[in-house]
């Protein structure tokens, strides 16, 4: 279940810039739109956003509009690098990049702005999401924490800082594809929700700072959609034991590893009850960097913008409450819990 993201994204991290004179696409009367999209394979993981995931099919969706390509892709010689290639129009190019090394995007920067020219860059989009191992908070390893913080926000400030100085010049769009949990506090997200929580509030000020220089700032925030970032058992079974070497002997026997084991129930409830049908995140994309007047906030997704409003408006108790109801995927509890005699033995 990606939101909206991460790989996609919300599986793996991408991101675009659109090259600026007026968003036409090819073939009609005006200048020409380009499309400049960077899509990253998961860090260190088994996976690769650039084959599926909203990267890739944000990537192929613009090129069908007309919009020309530039896609800068972790692994140049990859499966995904290629598939985009072989399907994609002569518009599309590809290059490599990797959105959490400096020295890679100062490169496509360069890049850019030497294509580009004097016709400036229209848009920057970032859609950067690694999910890391969702349980909860106590039991996450700092090394996970870092990791969702380097591709899910750090890697997009590092990028749109970047091409900022493009992106004024045309007065264009900014848009970044953070999540529903950057706006829903949910069980076992603590990593990943944080840092799109991150990525909200960073855009949030961004909208307000560059409106002087005639930029506008979306924040795409998707429901559950289906894309590699809940990745594969394999790289479960890697994190598991991440998880178990991260761990005191102390919250380990207050846990147990069956309770930590566990949590492999949450990858089986996001493989099915996510959307397969991505459009709508595209759909969004499209209206952000076109539209004459784009939303401040999107929230594609079946779920996505009833579960925002109701996490905002709603008393803390009510949510808590109807959400401890609702995340009933796992009905094992950590082993001190467990034991009938918990709270004497506390006393």
């Amino acid at each position: 279940m990606e939101e909206g993201g991460g790989g996609l994204g919300v599986a793996g991290g991408s991101f675009g810039i659109l090259s600026f004179s007026t968003p036409v696409p090819r073939g009609n009367a005006g200048p020409q739109l380009a499309l400049f999209w960077l899509i990253k394979r998961n860090h260190r993981s088994g996976f690769s956003g650039c084959d599926s995931g909203f990267g890739y099919g944000l990537a192929r969706y613009l090129d069908e509009l007309g919009f020309t390509v530039f896609a800068g892709v972790l692994d140049e010689q990859g499966s995904g690098a290629e598939e985009l290639r072989r399907t994609c129009s002569k518009h599309l190019s590809v290059f490599q990049l990797n959105i959490t090394n400096t020295q890679e995007i100062k490169e496509a920067y360069r890049k850019v702005k030497e294509k580009v020219q004097n016709k400036g860059l229209w848009a920057v989009i970032n859609n950067a999401g690694v999910l890391g191992f969702p349980t909860d908070g106590e039991l996450i390893p700092m090394t996970e924490y870092k990791r969702c913080m380097a591709v899910n926000f750090f890697g997009a400030v590092e990028v749109t800082k970047e091409f900022l100085p493009l992106l004024r010049k045309s007065k264009g769009r900014l848009v970044n594809i953070s999540s529903m949990a950057g706006g829903v506090p949910m069980q076992k997200m603590a990593a990943y929700g944080s840092s799109k929580a991150a990525l909200i509030m960073f855009s949030s000020i961004l909208r307000q700072e560059l409106s002087k220089w005639g930029v506008k700032v979306s924040v795409i925030q998707p429901g559950g959609f289906r894309t590699n970032i809940s990745g594969t058992s394999r790289m479960w079974e890697k994190l598991e034991r991440t998880v178990l070497d991260n761990l005191s002997p102390e919250v380990q026997e207050d846990y147990g590893q069956d309770y930590i084991l566990s949590e492999r129930s949450f990858l089986r409830l996001m493989k099915t009850s996510s959307d397969p049908d991505i459009s709508p995140v595209l759909l969004d994309v499209r209206h952000a960097i076109s539209a004459q007047s784009p939303f401040a906030f999107y929230a594609p997704g079946k779920l996505s913008y009833p579960w925002l409003c109701f996490a905002s408006f709603s008393p803390t108790g009510i949510f808590d409450y109807l959400s401890r109801k609702i995340y009933t995927y796992s009905k094992k509890m950590p082993r001190v819990l467990s034991t009938s005699n918990w709270e004497d033995e506390a006393m």
